[in-house]
């Protein structure tokens, strides 16, 4: 094994000292942690184990890279602000009040109750850790005020954007609008989920498992229907990847592609109603977004089978956060 210098045999054991000499004629002095990992990268000194600066680390390095994409980038983009709030800050001094002090003054309150839901998680694995054997500060701790989103694309606003969408788009919109699923989750579907008479799904956020029936007693669904006319268009425009939306050259179409193509369906589509003077509508189509055709969808049907078609455990989460019509009821003559 290497013998340590005998400028850094004083310091703790992988710790090693910079000397620079500055201009002024100062000397700065650094320390630095000379641990490696398996593949001999240098890692870096670890913070001190009574800081919420270690739980940050540890939450980041164990339990974030094995969540799902989206859900790596929202717990990422929560702990961006919770780390603003409470780096430095000792583990154990983090009680309700303070916590309650970070809600209040958090302006996103929307965002400040998926924090606060983070941090709950978080201080779960600290105690798992050893980190604190403290009772989880979130606990019972009141959240703010949400009001679920209420937009509903009616057929007047589907239509608009639906005129203005690339044949790929327009795809995209009646996959998510039969199947009822996230948009993440109706772009990663395949001819090889097409199984006996089923479109099989896996849901990406909760990994709930789906069957949609294809034909029900020799009559053909919609959504076997629109599948058999994408395939032959398909198979006209020579298209052999197994993913169902794509562009015509066979490209499979990303979150990011579909996002854009999105945007710019819309504007166009709220800037032509604009132009015939109905500002009213262009004011909802801007407002229109893709994941509002999974309520969308979930509205449009019998209650039972929206919640059991969005995959929900409950019909209670269905009707409150997804059914944005109201009940159907006669005129008075």
């Amino acid at each position: 094994m290497r013998q340590k210098s005998t400028a850094n045999r004083d310091l703790p054991p992988r710790m090693i000292r910079r000397c620079h000499k500055r201009k002024s004629g100062k000397t700065w002095i650094g320390y630095y942690y000379n641990g490696r990992d398996a593949e001999g990268k240098r890692k870096a000194i670890p913070s001190p184990a009574h800081l919420m600066d270690r739980l940050f680390e540890e939450y980041e390095a164990k339990v974030i890279p094995k969540l799902t994409k989206g859900t790596q980038d929202d717990y990422q983009k929560g702990l961006r602000q919770l780390k603003k709030a409470f780096t430095g800050a000792p583990l154990n001094a983090m009680t309700p009040q303070v916590i309650a002090q970070y809600r209040d003054a958090r302006k996103a309150k929307v965002r400040a109750n998926r924090e606060i839901a983070l941090l709950s998680t978080m201080f779960t694995f600290a105690r798992e850790w050893g980190l604190t054997d403290k009772a989880n500060a979130c606990f019972g701790l009141r959240r703010n005020k949400e009001t679920p989103r209420d937009f509903y694309a009616g057929e007047i606003v589907w239509n608009a954007v639906y005129e203005r969408a690339p044949q790929e788009l327009k795809d995209a919109m009646d996959l998510a609008y039969l199947t009822g699923q996230r948009p993440a989750d109706v772009l990663k579907v395949a001819t090889t989920d097409l199984n006996a008479g089923f479109l099989m799904v896996k849901q990406g956020k909760t990994s709930k498992k789906l069957r949609l029936r294809l034909e029900d007693e020799g009559v053909v669904s919609g959504l076997s229907a629109f599948i058999n006319d994408l395939q032959e268009r398909r198979n006209i425009n020579g298209i052999k990847t197994s993913t169902l939306i794509t562009n015509t050259s066979g490209l499979r179409i990303s979150q990011q592609m579909l996002r854009n193509q999105w945007d710019e369906a819309r504007e166009n589509a709220a800037i032509k109603a604009g132009a015939n003077g109905d500002t009213a509508l262009a004011v909802l189509i801007r407002q229109f977004q893709f994941k509002d055709i999974r309520p969308k969808a979930a509205s449009e049907i019998e209650l039972t089978h929206a919640s059991r078609l969005l995959g929900h455990s409950t019909e209670e989460m269905t009707k409150k956060v997804y059914r944005r019509v109201g009940e159907i009821v006669k005129p008075t003559k």
